[in-house]
């Protein structure tokens, strides 16, 4: 059923290092969180997915707050999503990726959990009122793999062969190079994409660098997808977290984990999406990158599912202008047939 809940105990003291006390203004939620604070019982609980791709990047997170705050006492909070438990339907027809978002939301919001971790690239532009997204951590790698058993490239498969992707930015792009290639809309867990592709079910699949590397997934051929042919997804390979608007104690714990480098990227990318409408299930790719003189690259694509209509645009300015110069290459996107590729775009 939706929204089941376990629990899986932390470790370390029962205490923090952290001096904090709650605001007028704060939550009911945050008062409670400080009395047990001052008796000895500070807990921090953390909302997860249970894939084992989420938990180790919950786990991740759990680990850099103990590096940074030895007393800390933690409790991870796995719970099941909508995106995770319907997999005979695309996410487009589900409600797209915020679905792996909002039993975790609710938990924060109910005050069950403190800290939700989550992917970037499946988070919405928006957060939902009384929520926001606290501290990006260092990105991991960004690519898309091409993963095949016998190591053949996109180009050396047949016309017809099968590729498995549950991403519309993933198939417009593939279709935009290889438009004899058949696309498989494929769903579930990181080994059983894999699963299709090694039982011959599917010819190759493609899934991001990040996710396998952080698995350890044992792999014999792989291939970067990078630009100009591949773009990814806004925010892939960052873990973000997210906690209640109002909660100033666990916003101070989580700050030493932000990484300054990889917040100034996805503001350009994120400001894209939010340009075009904040909508994850769009065929959307950006990449910004940010050189030793601080100056951003950001590179953006929209594609149509099939790939025969794009629009792109690559623009270059000052780190502290990225918002501004990831909302300029939305207007771009979108005064250049952007408009009308979404327009397309099945409901």
């Amino acid at each position: 059923m939706s929204g089941s809940r376990s629990r899986v105990a932390g470790c370390g003291p029962r205490s923090v290092g952290v001096t904090w006390q709650p605001s007028a203004d704060c939550s009911p939620a945050d008062v409670c969180k400080y009395n047990e604070y001052k008796t000895g019982r500070f807990m921090i609980r953390l909302a997860t997915r249970q894939s084992k791709l989420a938990l180790w990047q919950t786990e991740h997170v759990a680990a850099e707050l103990r590096r940074h705050h030895a007393d800390l006492n933690l409790e991870l909070l796995p719970l099941s999503t909508r995106g995770d438990e319907v997999l005979d339907r695309s996410l487009s027809e589900i409600g797209g990726k915020g679905v792996f978002l909002k039993e975790l939301e609710r938990a924060l919001l109910d005050g069950e959990a403190d800290i939700a971790v989550h992917s970037l690239k499946d988070v919405p532009a928006e957060s939902p009122p009384g929520l926001k997204l606290s501290v990006v951590l260092p990105r991991g790698d960004w690519a898309d793999w091409w993963l095949t058993a016998d190591g053949r490239g996109p180009g050396e498969l047949p016309p017809g062969a099968k590729v498995g992707t549950s991403s519309l930015r993933r198939q417009s792009q593939l279709l935009r190079g290889y438009p004899d290639l058949q696309v498989v809309p494929i769903r579930g867990n990181v080994q059983t994409r894999m699963g299709l592709m090694t039982s011959g079910q599917v010819d190759a699949v493609i899934l991001a660098a990040a996710g396998l590397q952080r698995l350890q997934f044992p792999l014999q051929h792989k291939l970067a997808l990078a630009p100009p042919e591949f773009i990814p997804s806004p925010g892939q390979g960052v873990i973000v977290t997210q906690i209640r608007h109002d909660d100033e104690r666990t916003e101070a714990l989580l700050a030493p984990l932000a990484c300054a480098l990889t917040t100034d990227q996805v503001a350009a990318e994120r400001a894209v999406v939010a340009t075009l409408g904040g909508d994850c299930r769009m065929p959307l790719a950006a990449l910004a990158e940010i050189d030793a003189a601080d100056r951003i690259s950001l590179y953006a694509r929209l594609c149509s599912p099939d790939g025969r209509e794009a629009v792109e645009i690559t623009l270059h300015g000052r780190r502290t202008d990225a918002a501004a110069i990831g909302r300029e290459a939305g207007r771009h996107l979108l005064a250049h047939g952007g408009r009308e590729i979404i327009a397309a775009l099945p409901e």
